[in-house]
């Protein structure tokens, strides 16, 4: 704790120099002073207008700046004659002359007229595409995509290239589950102490954006071996009054609305989401289980039918305050809380060793949810005199509670059992971060920060079974127990990156010390581990001619073990299937490389790379069955894994009316470990795709459709089995632009089943499950001073290629 107090006083530091580097020596600075006041047509002064300076010879671009909040400018040039052109959204640009030959020039009053288009009441807001290639990361604007309407965060993720979900909720990226997800560049209350519950009860038409982050530098949290997954909300700071609101219904039960709603005026900029809805999502499943022993063989066929869900709301509320021209304070927080009822049926028909039904159990569950997340952020943002020059501080605390009771009752041939369940789950988090960039030169910087987390999770879980004979209920001790968690993470990084010609390279290393505890309160088992552990990275990247680049990256990378891998107790909804935690977990260390090629052209772009990852403890779910034919799921530091892959991404417009993306990954890896004296081993090659086409008529209807294909792979156990589903998606602008309709079908075929199968010497196991049947959902938006621009798309290559500020600095 002294040496990270000590950076943050080093860091403070800097701080106070900057700022005194920024007030200057009171000399005045060589060069002459360009100077002036941008204005709308009404004399109201704009802030942030872009002004770009270009030499008057040959219109080679020199200098550029953004205005103050009162619309003013003011730009250090050397003698000369240049173009000054003044740009901002929704207005027309407007080019001036400046002659510094001899003085200083003030350029007086600037006066911008709005676009013809929009006292036409036409369009004025950019359409994005809906993959932008950054210089680290790919950006999927799901905001956009109407085969989204109505789903959930989980739901959206699925729809992600090289992103799976398996049927427990559990994301993967690039075949590995080891993934760190975020909400704006940080850990939030939002995914819950249960990422997989907790996405799904996140409304998807609060989300404007996925970045896919797969070889992250040292500013990043080196969690998540396989890369990150950022989960941009939406957010406006265009002046005035702007924003949109949402209904929608579909079938099976889905019903929700939603607003977000953001009010600009001189230093305050206010900000606000809303959402509410109710759905219900029926799901079913089936599985066949064979048991050998030693002296027989039985089974039992299972089936499973299951509806969840209920109400849902959530509210996000802000307020950005800009101290003046460079000093800005963010200030935000959450509530959202959710009622679900969670019922299922499963039924058991056992089968003897001639293939005769010899029994059917019935099982039956009802289950009562609440959770509740509160939130509160504030952040801080300095920028100085000197481009790209950029101090930030983060303080973030969020409680994430979740309350479940369960009755359960099961009938057999001469048996009732009663049970009931009683689960708490407690999060509190804590997180301090600051980053600060000063560039040395325009092509040299660098970059440092400090992070801390603090994180307590306690998880209370009890299970009571009805004596048959007395009718007393009587505490299972192999169900009874409160699980803590204890998380401290202190992290310090060090970046410098530099441009020579078309070279750029990037070197960091991040440190991070580790402080784990946990702990079974009443049987006192109580676990404490501490380590420090160094995370490299390195980017190199070159330009060459005719739209080509390459880029070449390398990070190590950690995976600490979650919470639900951790705690040794396990639901009992299927009484026949266990699957616990283990609170002995290693966390998992990967080295990470990638190669990657860009390719550009006017209508399209290509992107591919090769990675390879080695991973050592990795962590894989072992089954075991016994001689009643109950089967255990528990995880273990298994292996090591090497992992080759092969991902690009192809987007390419036909016709300024028709645009198509394909997206794939093919990867060979193979798995080696040894558990209790018994190997395993597992070599697989598999692959996922999604191809999308998009038709967009008159420029007012939009029609695309998707196919995604994930192929079957091999695990040490046994084997996970193909899946494909099929979506398709209408949107029409209405009101002069300012609504659409929009209506989709998710999983036309009812397809998107999780298939999988588990072969051991004692147990052969096939399983289908459909988490949710198809849907159909029928959505209005309306923007409010938010018009759409139709543009024709460059092949999903975003404009510029630095980060657009959608929480990417925030890391």
């Amino acid at each position: 704790m002294r040496s990270f107090f000590f950076i943050v006083i080093f860091l403070f530091s800097i701080n106070v120099k900057a700022q005194r580097e920024d007030r200057g020596d009171g000399q005045r600075p060589p060069g002459r002073l360009l100077t002036g006041i941008v204005v709308d047509e009404k004399s109201n002064p704009i802030p942030y207008a872009s002004v770009a300076v270009r030499s008057k010879a040959d219109s080679m671009f020199l200098r550029g700046t953004a205005t103050d909040l009162n619309g003013k400018f003011e730009l250090r040039l050397k003698p000369g004659k240049y173009e000054v052109t003044v740009s901002f959204i929704s207005y027309q640009n407007k080019t001036s002359q400046a002659d510094l030959t001899q003085a200083d020039t003030d350029l007086g009053t600037i006066k911008l007229e709005p676009k013809t288009e929009l006292l036409d009441e036409a369009v004025i807001q950019a359409e994005k595409s809906y993959m932008e290639l950054k210089l680290d990361r790919r950006v999927y604007n799901v905001g956009k995509d109407p085969n989204n309407v109505g789903s959930n965060a989980q739901e959206i993720l699925e729809t992600v290239p090289s992103v799976e979900v398996d049927v427990d909720g559990t994301v993967s990226l690039r075949g590995s589950s080891n993934v760190r997800i975020l909400i704006d560049g940080k850990p939030s209350g939002l995914t819950g102490i249960s990422t997989q519950d907790a996405l799904r009860q996140i409304p998807g038409n609060l989300i404007d954006k996925i970045e896919v982050i797969t070889n992250a530098s040292a500013k990043y949290d080196a969690e998540g071996d396989a890369g990150i997954l950022n989960i941009v909300l939406k957010k406006d700071q265009r002046a005035g009054l702007n924003g949109s609101f949402e209904v929608n219904a579909g079938y099976p039960h889905n019903y929700g609305g939603s607003a977000n709603i953001n009010y600009r005026k001189g230093k305050i900029n206010f900000f606000t989401g809303v959402g509410v809805q109710y759905r219900q999502r029926p799901g079913t499943g089936k599985s066949f289980q064979q048991f050998f022993l030693e002296d027989t063989t039985f089974a039992y066929e299972r089936t499973r039918n299951q509806t969840r869900g209920g109400l849902s709301g959530n509210g996000r509320f802000g307020l950005d305050y800009f101290i003046n021209d460079k000093t800005s304070l963010t200030a935000s927080g959450l509530y959202s809380r959710s009622w679900n009822d969670n019922i299922s049926d499963l039924k058991y028909t056992d089968i003897d060793e001639n293939g005769t039904a010899t029994q059917v159990v019935l099982r039956t569950e009802d289950e009562h949810e609440v959770q509740q997340n509160i939130e509160a952020n504030l952040n801080f943002r300095r920028t100085f005199k000197k481009e790209d020059q950029v101090l930030t501080a983060d303080a973030k605390w969020f409680l994430s509670q979740d309350y479940e009771n369960g009755d359960l009752s099961e009938k057999g041939a001469d048996y009732l059992l009663a049970q009931r369940t009683n689960n708490t789950e407690n999060e509190r988090n804590w997180l301090f971060q600051t980053d600060y960039i000063h560039p040395f030169t325009e092509k040299v910087r660098l970059e440092t920060g400090l992070k801390a987390t603090l994180r307590r999770i306690e998880n209370d879980y009890q299970v009571d079974q009805q004596n048959d004979t007395s009718d007393v209920w009587e505490t299972l001790a192999a169900f009874d127990n409160n699980f803590i968690y204890t998380e401290n993470v202190y992290a310090a990084y060090l970046i410098a990156s530099g441009k020579i010609k078309k070279f750029s390279l990037q070197g960091g290393l991040r440190t991070e010390y580790s402080d784990i505890t946990t702990e079974l309160v009443k049987t006192h088992e109580r676990n404490h581990r501490t380590y420090i552990s160094f995370f490299p990275s390195a980017h190199l990247s070159y330009e060459f001619p005719h739209g080509n680049s390459i880029q070449l990256s390398y990070s190590r990378r950690i995976g600490r073990p979650g919470f639900r891998e951790l705690i040794p107790f396990s639901s009992i909804s299927d009484n026949r299937n266990f699957r616990m935690g283990n609170p002995n977990l290693n966390p998992v260390f990967t080295h990470s490389t990638e190669i990657g090629h860009l390719k550009t052209w006017n209508s399209g772009t290509l992107l591919s790379s090769i990675y390879y990852r080695h991973s050592d403890g990795v962590v894989e779910r072992i089954s075991r069955s016994d001689s009643t034919g109950l089967i255990t799921m528990f995880p273990v530091n298994l292996s090591t894994e090497d992992a080759t892959g092969l991902e690009f991404s192809f987007s390419y417009n036909l016709f300024k009316w028709w645009r198509t993306t394909l997206n794939a990954n093919a990867f060979y890896s193979i798995t080696n470990g040894k558990y209790e004296e018994q190997k395993f081993y597992a070599e697989t090659f598999s692959a996922t795709g999604r191809f999308t086409s998009k038709w967009t008529i008159k420029k007012k209807l939009d029609i695309q459709t998707s196919f995604m294909y994930h192929a079957p792979r091999n695990t040490p156990q046994g084997k996970m089995l193909s899946m494909y589903s099929w979506d398709i998606g209408l949107a029409m602008d209405v009101l002069k632009g300012n609504g659409t309709i929009t209506f989709s079908a998710r999983d036309l075929l009812n397809s998107r089943r999780r298939r999988w199968e588990i072969n051991t010497p004692t147990l052969a196991s096939t399983n289908d499950f459909l988490w949710s049947s198809r849907q159909f959902v029928l959505s209005f938006a309306y923007r409010l001073n938010q018009k759409k621009k139709r543009e024709r798309e460059r092949g999903g290559r975003g404009e510029g290629g630095g980060s657009d500020g959608g929480g990417g600095d925030d890391f």
